[in-house]
């Protein structure tokens, strides 16, 4: 048997479905492919398949991975094809490689967001997160495995730079920390928003990597 990683675009209509539908989703395609894969053990024999830092509903995501264990060697090539034949539009599988880091030591992700105001203009909406964000503290209630709590989400967003895009939209890019025990999610920045500010923003949030405390690239 051997472990192999599988690296996977989802986006656009993909980003609404939820990381438990997912795991049907690419549950479904393996049965579709029939590819020899490892069931686990039991009554309920499923496929042994395990996503890693799954996504937030409504975020897209553009180097995902996923781990699965094949029973006996086959082209990498030819399972992508399978996939991708089987796979739903908008969740797009385009590498696999031999697992090197474990998902344990995941510790940040990078984000490319966008933000539409919609009861501001983005030049006043801009100023008004610049503002909100020198503030000391920007505290927003975040809900945990012990029950919701009030988080600082300033030490995290204070130095994240906005910058108006020529669809006089605002952009920008973050690093957050993450881990399997949870993180900082960027959506926090909007609830804030509304919290303090009163402003409506759309946010169009894509996850663009995953790394360890060394900022390597999750491999």
């Amino acid at each position: 048997m051997k472990n192999v990683r599988v690296w996977f675009e989802k986006k656009d209509t993909a980003r609404y479905i939820s990381h438990l539908d997912l795991n049907r989703c690419m549950s479904r395609a393996f049965h579709k492919t029939k590819l020899p894969l490892w069931y686990t053990q039991g009554f309920h024999p499923h496929i042994f398949l395990t996503i890693t830092m799954p996504l937030s509903l409504g975020m897209s995501g553009l180097r995902e991975s996923m781990d699965i264990r094949l029973t006996e060697e086959i082209p990498y090539e030819e399972i992508i094809e399978k996939l991708n034949g089987a796979l739903p539009l908008d969740i797009h599988v385009y590498e696999i490689t031999e697992p090197v880091m474990k998902p344990c030591e995941v510790a940040f992700a990078t984000y490319e967001i966008t933000y539409e105001p919609e009861n501001r203009s983005a030049q006043q909406a801009k100023e008004e997160i610049e503002e909100l964000l020198s503030r000391q503290e920007v505290l927003v209630t975040k809900h945990t495995k012990r029950g919701p709590k009030e988080f600082d989400i300033r030490p995290y967003f204070a130095d994240m730079k906005l910058e108006m895009g020529e669809d006089s939209f605002l952009h920008t890019h973050l690093c957050l920390p993450i881990s399997v025990n949870g993180g900082v999610n960027p959506g926090l920045l909007k609830m804030a928003a509304e919290r303090y500010l009163g402003l409506e923003l759309y946010e169009q949030i894509t996850r663009t990597g995953l790394y360890n405390e060394k900022m390597e690239p999750f491999q």
